[in-house]
C-alpha cells in the first residue's frame, strides 16, 4: 500500500505549474501593518469555528480525541509582541509548513500528559507524536447560512427559467420569420431550449432596429440571454482552500505523513473535503468551472482561491446551533480603538456515517 505522503507527491506532480509549482519555494508573506475590525472579526469566527468542531469531536466520540495543534496567537498586527510572533509563524512555514488546526488521535495514542491543545508547544518536542495523528483538520468558515443561500438561488433559477422557456414559446410561435431570415441557427437552439438545458446552452445574441418587430425580437433575444446568465451563475457556496495555501500543507504533509482535511464551517451546516481531493481536481483542468473554480478572492486581500462547491464534499453536520455574538473593544498600543464581534456558544451535531466516509475512521 502507498504511503499517503507519496500519493500526495504524484498528484503534485500532475498539476500544472502555472497555477502552482511545488518545486518552487513559496512566496515570502509581508508583515501587515495594522488589523482592521474586520479582520479580526473574521478572525474570531474562524476560532468560534475550531471550537466547535473541537468540541463536537471530542463530545462525542469513544474512539478519537481532537487535540489543538495550528499556531493561534490573540496578536493582531499593532500589539506588542507580533512582530516576532509573524516571524516565528513565517519560520516554521518554511520548516515543517502549515499546521493543520487540529489533529486526530486514535485514543490509545492520545497522550494526556501533553492535553489537549499542543499549539504552542516547539514542532521540534512534539514531532514524534504528531506522525501518530491519524488526521489533520484545517477549520474554516463562512459567515452564511447555506440552507436560506441555496433557497434563495434555486429561487432565482427557477424564475429565469420559467422567463426563459416563455420567452422562447412567444418566439417560436410569433417571430420564427424573422429568425428564418436573419438567424436560422437560432432556431433549433431555441427548439433546443428547456428546464435541463438552460444550465449548459448558449448563443450569440443580435441587435436590429430596421424595424419595431426586429427590435421587439432583439430585445426578446437579449432577455433569454440575460437569464441564461442568471440560470449558469456559479450559484453554490463553497470550500476554500488559498492557492498559497497548498505548497505548506503540503510540506506540512511530506514532514509527517498524516492525511490533510479541509472543514467548512457554516452557520448551519458542515462540510469537509480531503487534501487529496483538491489536488485530484485541480490536477484536471477539464473540470474548472465545473468542479472547482479559482478566482481572486476580494473578502481575503485578493488572494487566489479554490473554491469547491459544498455539495460535492461531504455532509459532517446538517446541524448547527448558532453561537450568541457580542461587541468588544480592543485597544491598540497607540490609543487605536477597534471593535470586533466574538463569538460563544453554539454547536455542531456530527453525522457519525459521513464522517467516517471522509476520513476512515469511526467517531
Amino acid at each position: 500500500m502507498a504511503v499517503y505522503k507519496e500519493i500526495i507527491n504524484k498528484i503534485c506532480n500532475k498539476i500544472h505549474t502555472g497555477l502552482i509549482d511545488f518545486s518552487e519555494p513559496r512566496s515570502e508573506a509581508s508583515m501587515p501593518t495594522q488589523a482592521s475590525s474586520e479582520f479580526i472579526t473574521n478572525k474570531q469566527q474562524g476560532d468560534w469555528a475550531e471550537e466547535v468542531i473541537f468540541r463536537a469531536i471530542n463530545d462525542n466520540s469513544q474512539n478519537i480525541v481532537a487535540v489543538r495543534y495550528g499556531k493561534s496567537d490573540d496578536l493582531v498586527a499593532g500589539d506588542i509582541g507580533f512582530e516576532k510572533f509573524f516571524n516565528d509563524y513565517q519560520a516554521e512555514l518554511d520548516t515543517i509548513g502549515k499546521r493543520p488546526d487540529i489533529l486526530l488521535f486514535k485514543r490509545e495514542d492520545f497522550d494526556e500528559t501533553l492535553g489537549y491543545d499542543i499549539s504552542s508547544k516547539p514542532s521540534n518536542e512534539i514531532g514524534m507524536y504528531v506522525t501518530k495523528a491519524v488526521a489533520g483538520i484545517e477549520v474554516r468558515s463562512s459567515a452564511f447560512l447555506i440552507n436560506k443561500y441555496t433557497d434563495e438561488t434555486n429561487r432565482i433559477v427557477r424564475e429565469n427559467t420559467e422567463r426563459a422557456i416563455k420567452l422562447r414559446d412567444d418566439i417560436l410561435e410569433n417571430y420564427i420569420d424573422l429568425l428564418s431570415q436573419k438567424r436560422s441557427e437560432l432556431i433549433p437552439i431555441l427548439q433546443q431550449l428547456n428546464e435541463i438545458s438552460v444550465r449548459t446552452i448558449d448563443f450569440r445574441a443580435a441587435t436590429w432596429r430596421s424595424s419595431q418587430r426586429l427590435q421587439t425580437l432583439s430585445l426578446k433575444l437579449s432577455e433569454i440571454k440575460k437569464c441564461l446568465k442568471a440560470i449558469q451563475k456559479r450559484n453554490s457556496l463553497s470550500i476554500t482552500p488559498k492557492v498559497e495555501d497548498l505548497k505548506v500543507v503540503h510540506k506540512w504533509i511530506k514532514n509527517f505523513n498524516v492525511p490533510h482535511f479541509y472543514v467548512q464551517v457554516f452557520f448551519d451546516k458542515v462540510y469537509g473535503v480531503s487534501f487529496k481531493h483538491i489536488l485530484e481536481l485541480i490536477s484536471n483542468p477539464e473540470l474548472e468551472d465545473n468542479k472547482y473554480f479559482i478566482e481572486q478572492d476580494a473578502k481575503n486581500q485578493n488572494k487566489t482561491t479554490i473554491k469547491i462547491p459544498s455539495q460535492d464534499g461531504v455532509c459532517l453536520a446538517e446541524t448547527v446551533t448558532e453561537p450568541e455574538h457580542h461587541s468588544v473593544r480592543k485597544e491598540l498600543n497607540k490609543g487605536r480603538l477597534l471593535f470586533y464581534v466574538k463569538f460563544d456558544g453554539g454547536e455542531v451535531y456530527l453525522d457519525a456515517e459521513n464522517f467516517e466516509s471522509l476520513f476512515g475512521i469511526k467517531l
